[in-house]
């Protein structure tokens, strides 16, 4: 019997739990919100395994704001983790659990407006770097190779052993990341994984 979406989801959510990186309590796996790949976004947050976090990324859509404060609850409700994507001030009326920033809006004046964890994205060993000053876990991309429009050149899973291996934060995997490619990053200091398509048939149950 072919396996559903969330038979997926539940069997990437563990392969992440079970890299040996830092995470000091944080999920292995989160999930990233895309417009076009994550329509439907309560199906989705009630769809996820058990755990797994959410990063919503909202872009200022207006028919998505509406729907933040149910998606944290949702998740919540589930035992995960919802992070929301540059918006501080949306992130604590919600009581979201922190705030995501992408690589070029991580600022210091950024972090300062930001509550809860804090999470970044890092395409370069000097984003990565900056992030470990301001960031409670950094998202390195692109790992493996992806469909993503935003998606560049694959690096692999030792290139970014080799970048994560200096710092003592989570770092976690983004781009191509599935109940494959994900198996490359065992025993190399991993915290975990990021996933966008791998995650969008979870809704298929």
């Amino acid at each position: 019997m072919a396996k559903t979406g969330y038979d997926g989801a539940a069997r990437l959510a563990r392969l992440a739990d079970a890299l040996d990186g830092p995470r000091e309590g944080l999920p292995g796996l989160f999930c990233l919100t895309d417009p076009e790949r994550t329509p439907d976004l309560k199906a989705l947050a009630h769809a996820l395994p058990d755990g797994v976090g959410l990063i919503l990324r909202l872009f200022g859509r207006d028919e998505l704001h509406a729907q933040a404060a149910d998606l944290v609850t949702i998740r919540h409700d589930k035992g995960g983790l919802c992070l929301i994507a540059a918006e501080p001030e949306l992130a604590a009326e919600i009581g979201a659990d922190g705030v995501h920033w992408p690589e070029r809006w991580l600022t210091g004046a950024h972090i300062r407006r930001s509550h809860g964890l804090v999470s970044t994205s890092a395409h370069s060993p000097s984003a990565l770097r900056r992030a470990k000053g301001l960031a409670d876990l950094a998202f390195v991309s692109t790992v493996f190779a992806s469909r993503s429009p935003s998606a560049t050149r694959p690096m692999g899973a030792f290139r970014l052993a080799a970048l994560a291996r200096p710092h003592s934060m989570p770092v976690y995997a983004l781009g191509g990341v599935n109940t494959r490619t994900i198996k490359r990053l065992n025993h190399l200091g991993i915290s975990g994984v990021g996933a966008v398509g791998a995650l969008s048939g979870s809704m298929r149950v």
